[in-house]
């Protein structure tokens, strides 16, 4: 089954086709930078804008970086604080006259591609967790290869009594200026926490920074073993049109 994936980043929107059955995208990436302040509005035209792009009228696949329960947003993340509460589905499908729209948390969605079609595929004993660098810290649970929707991970408290995201995700990275090892102990701190509290069996990093992952490899020094995304900044789309072809009647 083909369908548009749809990847909603705090810096970057970015769509293309996608062959369900194989994980591989059959169009060229189409991304448009995420607008400020990144309204329920403005991102809903960003996401007319995508499908018009393709000229698609069939189901369509979306992340959203918050909690999400049968398609609405639970919290606002790194977007606007007017997303809380919002039906993301119906939204979108009001804008894009009436298309099906099926939405995941975005780290959920890196996860799905990254179990079936990447690394993830040979570690699914026990409990293995995505995690996705980005304006963010994304996080998708699995269980026996099994997805456990909606783990925040990037919302555990950090320095200051905010959430560690602020302070370890790569948007703190480029605000402070901070080099790769400088951000790598933070980031590598978070990791500790996720290692202290949960005890993963494996550990994936993924995201767009997990492309400079030789930047910053060394600060990373936990006893648990981590594999980086094969799907890299591609497993979001892929796995929001993998969602949507599961949930598709």
């Amino acid at each position: 089954m083909k369908v548009l994936g749809i990847d909603i980043g705090g810096s970057g929107i970015k769509g293309a086709i996608v062959d369900t059955v194989t994980g591989k995208l059959t169009s060229e990436r189409f991304r448009i930078p995420t607008p400020k302040p990144a309204t329920p509005k403005a991102i809903a035209e960003v996401i007319r804008e995508i499908k018009n792009h393709f000229e698609w009228e069939d189901t369509i696949g979306c992340t959203f970086p918050s909690v999400v329960v049968e398609g609405k947003a639970k919290f606002s993340s790194n977007l606007d604080p007017s997303w809380k509460g919002v039906q993301i589905d119906d939204l979108f499908s009001e804008y894009c006259d009436d298309e099906r729209f099926f939405i995941v948390n975005d780290a959920d969605a890196a996860g799905l591609a990254e179990m079936r079609f990447g690394v993830g595929a040979h570690h699914k004993a026990g409990l293995v967790f995505m995690i996705t660098i980005g304006t963010g810290l994304g996080s998708g649970a699995f269980y026996d290869g099994q997805l456990l929707p909606n783990f925040e991970l990037g919302r555990m408290l950090g320095k200051n009594e905010e959430p560690i995201e602020f302070w370890a995700a790569d948007s703190a990275r480029k605000k402070e200026d901070l080099s790769y090892p400088e951000w790598g102990a933070r980031f590598n701190f978070f990791l500790k926490h996720v290692e202290r509290i949960f005890t993963p069996d494996h550990l994936i990093i993924g995201g767009g920074l997990s492309k400079k992952i030789h930047k910053f490899r060394k600060s990373i020094k936990i006893d648990t073993p981590f594999s980086v995304s094969e799907k890299l900044n591609h497993a979001g789309i892929i796995g929001a049109a993998m969602h949507a072809a599961e949930h598709h009647k």
